[in-house]
């Protein structure tokens, strides 16, 4: 076994590389493994062994064996990792288990050619260096904000979220932090390789992290905290949208607020009402009035139907919202980002026939996307910068919107992957963006998490999963911007790129003609 991974880690000049199978498998192993650095299991260390695996495996292949092994990676990445989503095919998307476990395949697939393409790349054109393969993963984790809609899930930087490499996050974001786990992670077969030299840059690293968690880029404002009570209706997702269960919902939720009229903010999660606002104005109506005799901000979820701008545009504009009103309170926010699998289904019509319970499910027909300018809530004389539900996996939209703001405020509906690890690879997200930004998150759900997140991203308070409950919280207001706020993905981007150019410019010649000859 040491002679194989000896072979495998630095075959020998001239010397052929073991069968392409076994890295192959080692690869779809280790991609396999990767979720589980993540919450809730947190084996931090795998973040490092995974990446440093394939790191391993790729060693003098081609550009065409890398792009295998990448693609195996991938594939053992996304479906394990995202493997939640099997809930919401199959139970409540009432697909049969085989058809539900074959459209994740099909997902991990597509996302795996991420890793396949990430790989493929970095055979072709890099030399074989931490300071090449790193600066290639982290533009590709970038990628996923944005291509195919952007599915921004498993970062590697999420497994340090609270522990040992955090300090970057409020300087570079996620990337940043992924970014050092990756250069650390091949450090450790370049040292296994016998280049101690790399314990050098590995020490500086972790060394810089302790280093950076020293700065304060926020501080607490001088006004009152504010004492915010958010509900958690814990309605099941094959009933919410059931029109007999619609006023059942809205009880639940009226019910659970009761003893909590007077305090300065009420927060219900994503959709807490199931109805358009045109359709329940007389409740509304009436939980305004209520809040604003008792002194209180309400902000809740709502699905809402702009009747202007569909009569300026000739057609039906639905919004996933939420709506601030009651006490000193207003304003509207408009959700930017749908998110496949989440609240619609990619190319619905050709898929009716493999969801059939869906059809009926307002959250799947159709949203629109709101603006990307959109004005913070007004609270109680404090800006709320918001993001509903998957919105907050995205780091520059979150970083936008909080943006002026003196909290943030995201609300969700984890009910769809209920006894999962989805929800809670969710709020560990949550915790990132408020430790990028320096600002205390309120996270209301449906389900679960709800949370109080502070401004280094530590979980403050948290209700149990799965039951009706009221979690109550007094949070400080803060000022400042972090250097992430200010800079964004910048500077990660352009280090990355500029690593990337000087590896392309510097390559070793003779691995370029081995390649030609190969091929």
């Amino acid at each position: 076994m040491r002679a194989y991974f000896d072979k495998l880690l630095n075959p020998a000049q001239g010397q052929k590389p073991v069968a392409l199978i076994y890295p192959l498998l080692i690869a779809l192993f280790a991609g396999a493994v990767f979720s589980f650095s993540l919450a809730p299991y947190h084996y931090w260390w795998l973040a490092i062994l995974s990446p440093a695996l394939l790191y391993a495996c790729l060693r003098q292949r081609s550009p065409k064996q890398a792009f295998a092994i990448g693609l195996a990676y991938g594939i053992g990445l996304w479906f394990v990792g995202a493997f939640w989503l099997y809930t919401s095919i199959h139970v409540y998307g009432d697909t049969n288990a085989f058809l539900s476990v074959l459209m994740i395949l099909i997902m991990a697939v597509i996302m795996g050619l991420f890793s396949a393409v990430q790989t493929f790349v970095y055979r072709r054109f890099f030399p074989e260096t931490p300071l090449t393969f790193a600066p290639l993963w982290v533009l590709f984790e970038w990628a996923k904000t944005w291509v195919f809609t952007g599915f921004p899930w498993l970062f590697a930087g999420y497994a340090f979220t609270e522990r040992f490499l955090d300090g970057y996050a409020p300087l570079f974001g996620v990337f940043g932090v992924s970014f050092v786990v990756i250069v650390l992670a091949c450090a450790l077969v370049e040292v296994l390789n016998k280049r101690i030299f790399w314990l050098i840059p590995s020490a500086v690293l972790v060394l810089g992290a302790w280093g950076a968690a020293q700065f304060e880029f926020v501080e607490q404002k001088s006004e009152k905290p504010l004492r915010v009570s958010l509900i958690q209706g814990n309605i099941p997702q094959d009933l919410k949208w059931l029109t007999e269960y619609q006023m059942k919902t809205l009880f639940i939720y009226a019910n659970l607020s009761k003893t909590e009229w007077g305090r300065d903010l009420i927060v219900w999660p994503e959709s807490s009402i199931p109805m358009f606002q045109t359709d329940i104005q007389p409740f509304l109506d009436t939980m305004r009035v209520q809040a604003k005799k008792s002194g209180t901000a309400w902000v809740t979820g709502i699905p809402y139907w702009d009747q202007q701008e569909s009569k300026a545009t000739g057609q039906a504009m639905f919004y996933n919202s939420i709506m601030a009103s009651g006490d000193e309170s207003s304003g509207l926010y408009k959700k930017q980002r749908l998110v496949p699998f989440g609240e619609y289904i990619p190319l619905s019509g050709l898929l009716r026939w493999v969801l059939p319970a869906l059809q009926n499910d307002p959250s799947m027909s159709g949203f629109s996307r709101g603006d990307s300018d959109q004005k913070p809530l007004n609270v109680k004389n404090h800006a709320l910068g918001s993001a509903i539900c998957y919105e907050v996996a995205y780091p520059n939209l979150t970083r936008r919107n909080a943006s002026q703001s003196d909290f943030l405020v995201t609300v969700s509906n984890d009910a769809w992957f209920t006894g999962t690890a989805g929800p809670l690879q969710h709020l560990q997200m949550v915790q990132m963006r408020a430790k990028e930004n320096g600002r205390w998150f309120i996270r209301a759900t449906n389900t679960g998490v709800t949370a109080f997140i502070d401004h280094h991203g530590h979980i403050v308070k948290q209700a149990p999963m799965d039951k009706e409950a009221v979690l109550r919280g007094e949070l400080p207001a803060m000022q400042g911007q972090t250097l992430y706020m200010r800079l964004s993905d910048w500077p990660v981007l352009i280090v990355s790129v500029l690593l990337l150019l000087l590896g392309w410019r510097f390559r070793p010649r003779k691995v370029n003609v081995a390649f030609k000859s190969r091929r």
